[in-house]
């Protein structure tokens, strides 16, 4: 999916990985919503993404269960993820981690981008 040329980068982040989730889980979330997380960093959350079967595993108290699974097909699409936030950026993702709360029904997709230079991050020290 291609950015509009009306959609902000973040936008369009976000609009990506609402249809991703779609395709990948058969249900898209009904909220989500993407940050920069400072200058080689970004952050989509997504909430109110499982489908019935997988409310069912968290009634039942498998959350590990739910965990696993989601996972591993979140990183079966890995490449799938990283393209809209590249094209989105114009920079290479150097990095992605996924994360779920099976609770909350709520996941977080980062990206840690490369500098514009093509390093590895920013230069900034950590705080």
């Amino acid at each position: 999916m291609h950015p509009s040329m009306s959609d902000s980068p973040l936008q369009a982040i976000s609009n990506a990985m609402a249809q991703i989730y779609k395709n990948q889980f058969g249900r898209g979330p009904t909220k989500v919503k993407t940050y920069f997380a400072g200058p080689d960093a970004v952050v989509c959350v997504l909430e109110d993404t499982q489908t019935p079967a997988e409310r069912r595993l968290v009634e039942l108290g498998e959350y590990q269960r739910l965990r696993d699974v989601r996972l591993f097909f979140q990183y079966a699409t890995e490449a799938d993820l990283k393209r809209p936030v590249e094209e989105a950026t114009g920079r290479r993702v150097r990095a992605f981690i996924s994360g779920i709360d099976t609770q909350a029904d709520a996941s977080a997709e980062i990206f840690l981008l490369e500098g514009d230079d093509g390093s590895a991050a920013s230069s900034a020290p950590a705080a």
